[in-house]
């Protein structure tokens, strides 16, 4: 007997959620026949299969969330040895010393604990409020308690008890509406982004970037062959500017009491697909050419676009950086990605006049931008001085090609 286990498939992922099993009870498989494919917070993985043989049992059902080193799937691979038979060998003696200390733990919580299927933070929340989170009815896949019911719940008891002290009876329908499911990756953003905005002290800096001489400069190149996005620009300068202001390339570590700053300048890129946002990272950026860096950073938007990201692409990132300006939108307040200190945003650029040194008007184009960064770890002094090195790139493209390796 073979048992598919969920096995760590990238830092920081130690849940799952299945979203669908390729295989049923029964069923003759292969090595490396697609077996399951679960949702984790950064990506959609499929779990192969190690051997040959018949799918003997399922242990969870589609939208249970799995645990690292949870056994999903068992396969008969016709040995009748299993690697599941240490637990036969437990001695008596241990299986009552097991079952008195589950009892001792049942006493002192005075009730027999019930299996909820809530994520980690879920918990969390219930547990600052002084929720039961077993009082909760769940409403995500397969009955499973969300960050909205634990809310619900919370305001629900709130309202309630508001409406009994004024003597208000209530009879409350909901109105009608259409829904969308809250589940898969759109989930995991929801879940990383609530994180984020309630563990970190967010400021996020305004600013803005004459690109005038830049895209000029681009023209140039694209008339004579050369293709290459702007963004690839901002990711030279933002690296420079990275070196020379490093407090932004790291990342803080509160237990150890102690401020890491990344000796790598791995990029993330933020990155609109048709089924969430998704960070592929750009590695190395500093050791490389605005063309590589351009060639680099269309390859993994594809993937992104087509889905085929792997953990690998995802994973050690140092900064993040968004690009919306071709959709619009003049400001945002980005929130920062993961245990890095600063993301920025690139908005749109459009044709401003502006008032040049010589008091003469002129028409520009005008770029404007928000970096959000931890407060924990930088102050806005440091912000506006990490901001300008970056402007100054953008304008004086001839500086930008002084830094390059």
């Amino acid at each position: 007997m073979v048992e598919v286990k969920f096995h760590d498939i990238g830092e920081g992922m130690n849940e799952g959620e299945i979203i669908n099993f390729f295989v049923e009870v029964g069923d003759e498989v292969k090595v490396d026949q697609p077996l399951v494919e679960l949702q984790t917070d950064k990506m959609v993985a499929e779990i192969p299969s190690p051997a040959t043989g018949k799918i003997s049992n399922l242990h969870f059902k589609t939208g249970e969330v799995v645990t690292v080193g949870a056994v999903i799937i068992e396969i008969d691979d016709g040995n009748d040895e299993s690697i599941t038979d240490t637990e036969q060998e437990k001695t008596t003696d241990e299986k009552e010393s097991i079952k008195v200390e589950n009892e001792q733990v049942q006493q002192a919580v005075g009730k027999k604990y019930n299996r909820i299927l809530a994520a980690p933070f879920t918990r969390k929340i219930a547990r600052d409020h002084d929720v039961d989170i077993e009082q909760i009815t769940g409403t995500g896949p397969a009955g499973r308690v969300t960050e909205e019911d634990v809310h619900r719940f919370i305001n629900g008891n709130e309202q309630e008890q508001i409406d009994k002290d004024a003597g208000i009876q209530t009879n409350h329908t909901e109105p009608e509406s259409d829904t969308i499911p809250y589940t898969g990756l759109r989930k995991k953003i929801g879940e990383n982004l609530t994180k984020a905005i309630t563990t970190i002290p967010h400021v996020t800096h305004f600013d803005e970037a004459d690109l005038t001489n830049v895209l000029e400069f681009r023209n140039t190149l694209k008339q004579e062959g050369q293709s290459i996005s702007v963004v690839a620009f901002f990711l030279k300068a933002i690296t420079i500017a990275l070196k020379e202001h490093r407090v932004f390339n790291a990342q803080l570590d509160e237990e150890k009491g102690e401020i890491r700053l990344a000796k790598n300048y791995h990029i993330g890129l933020a990155t609109n697909t048709e089924n969430g946002l998704v960070v592929p990272v750009l590695r190395d950026v500093d050791k490389k050419t605005i063309r590589q860096i351009h060639t680099e950073m269309k390859a993994l938007t594809k993937k992104a676009q087509d889905g085929k990201l792997t953990a690998n692409d995802m994973n050690h990132a140092t900064f993040t950086i968004s690009n919306v300006g071709p959709l619009g939108g003049t400001g945002a307040t980005p929130i920062i990605n993961g245990s890095q200190t600063a993301i920025i945003a690139f908005h749109k650029t459009k044709k401003t006049p502006i008032v040049l040194d010589n008091d003469e008007i002129a028409i520009r184009q005008i770029m404007t931008m928000s970096l959000s960064f931890d407060h924990r770890v930088a102050d806005g002094v440091k912000s506006v001085e990490f901001t300008n090195r970056f402007i100054e790139l953008m304008e004086e493209p001839k500086k930008l090609l002084l830094e390059m390796v």
